[in-house]
């Protein structure tokens, strides 16, 4: 559990009996929702909640359910997430039907320790129409002593009829000094912290995930050296490398929204680092294809884990680019 979102937690927890049949927790990647979900599950679960553990949201830690839980055995709870494709050997792209039809079953059977039961969906975004459309009934009739949390970071994303049966709570991004102090207790010395959180749009487990890419640096810094010199033969390479198209499409968005921002109010928010550069590349941007630009980005934010041709698909993102700088 992370500590920017205890006071959350205790929100959340105080009143059990008062607590929705389903909520929907969203936010940025990287924030600990996930964490902040199995939390209240914990909670809910624990066999023996001291007074203190009440007060603070947390479990008690050393009754039989927390042990279960611990193990990630528990039996009154669920987890559902993409699973892998036995065929292929890669994850799949969606949460399947069939892993939503075992979750109604699993509610449909009587709690094992005669309390709660309780499932979460990560990234809840990520439920085909399929899926998703089944999950309707258990939203539209829940049992009692049941909670589902849906976890996303994109929740429009999310079918209006499930959206509209949860109770939505958004988790914020924690303040920038507590998310630096985090980082400092996982060894991330200043200035490289500051500077990883802001490539990682502020949230500070993404910042950690960037930070223990031991290869990501070289990797960054030859895709942003292509980008600011906005030459289509460097960026036309990076298109060629296997794999790439995720981390790509990533630090492409952050750099195209340096520039607008710059643009539009002289701030840069992802690459300080590269600040002279992104100005230079804002004075002779067309405005208006750097915003095309961005719209299609985050667009094709959902089908880039489908298969498609993504050498292609990279190379249209940056024949756009550059497009954005010619006269």
């Amino acid at each position: 559990m992370h500590p920017w979102n205890e006071a959350l937690l205790q929100r959340l927890t105080h009143d059990p009996a008062h607590l929705p049949h389903a909520l929907l927790l969203s936010g940025s990647p990287g924030i600990g929702k996930q964490a902040l979900a199995f939390e209240m599950a914990r909670r809910l679960l624990c066999c023996a909640p001291t007074a203190t553990a009440t007060a603070t949201g947390a479990a008690c830690g050393v009754c039989q359910s927390c042990h279960w839980f611990n193990q990630g055995t528990h039996p009154d709870f669920r987890f559902l997430e993409r699973t892998i494709n036995e065929d292929t050997g890669k994850l799949r792209a969606d949460i399947q039907i069939d892993q939503v039809r075992d979750l109604v079953g699993f509610y449909s059977l009587t709690a094992h320790q005669h309390g709660w039961r309780v499932a979460v969906i990560a990234p809840a975004e990520r439920m085909n129409a399929a899926a998703a459309n089944g999950l309707l009934k258990t939203l539209e009739e829940p049992p009692p002593r049941s909670l589902l949390i849906l976890i996303s970071h994109h929740p429009r994303r999310l079918l209006a009829t499930v959206r509209s049966r949860c109770q939505q709570v958004a988790v914020p991004l924690p303040p920038r000094e507590e998310a630096l102090a985090w980082l400092a207790t996982q060894s991330i010395a200043m200035p490289q912290a500051a500077d990883l959180l802001d490539e990682a749009g502020g949230a500070p487990l993404e910042a950690l995930a960037l930070f223990s890419d031991t290869a990501r640096g070289e990797r960054v810094a030859r895709c942003v050296a292509a980008l600011a010199q906005a030459r289509i033969e460097a960026l036309l390479d990076l298109a060629a490398i296997k794999d790439s198209v995720v981390e790509t499409h990533g630090w492409l968005r952050r750099w195209v929204h340096d520039l607008i921002s710059q643009r539009q109010v002289a701030q840069v928010y992802f690459f300080p680092a590269h600040a002279q550069a992104l100005m230079k590349l804002a004075a002779r941007a067309d405005l208006a294809k750097l915003l095309a630009l961005q719209a299609r980005l985050d667009a094709e934010t959902r089908i880039l884990l489908h298969p498609l041709n993504t050498q292609l698909l990279m190379e249209q993102w940056f024949i756009d680019y550059v497009g954005c700088f010619n006269a």
